[in-house]
């Protein structure tokens, strides 16, 4: 089974409700995620989400791995590790676009 390490990243959203897909997994792959980064690049605190969907839309409840989790301004929150099965997303949001999102990532194919 071969091996990719790859980064993903991807810019915070404008509200909770909101979300953008950081990474997904296609439907012969898994995934070892180390760690995901999520870095308040304003000097207000923002309010994210992180959760797990089988599509590109809002995750359901109970599949959330933070929600509503305030981040201070100018701080930076991790968590992992974990894996992913295929065909699975990681979808997540924000307050504020102020933050970003970046996941270290080994897929397994």
């Amino acid at each position: 089974m071969p091996t990719a390490y790859k980064d993903a990243v991807v810019q915070g959203t404008a509200s909770t409700g909101t979300y953008a897909t950081l990474y997904s997994t296609g439907a012969s792959t898994t995934a070892a995620i180390s760690q995901i980064f999520i870095a308040n690049e304003s000097s207000s605190a923002v309010t994210v989400r992180v959760g797990l969907a089988g599509s590109a839309g809002t995750p359901a409840a109970g599949s959330f791995l933070l929600y509503d989790v305030v981040i201070a301004g100018n701080d930076t929150l991790s968590l992992g590790p974990f894996s992913l099965g295929n065909t699975r997303f990681i979808r997540v949001s924000s307050s504020a676009n102020t933050c970003t999102f970046s996941a270290a990532v080994a897929e397994i194919s």
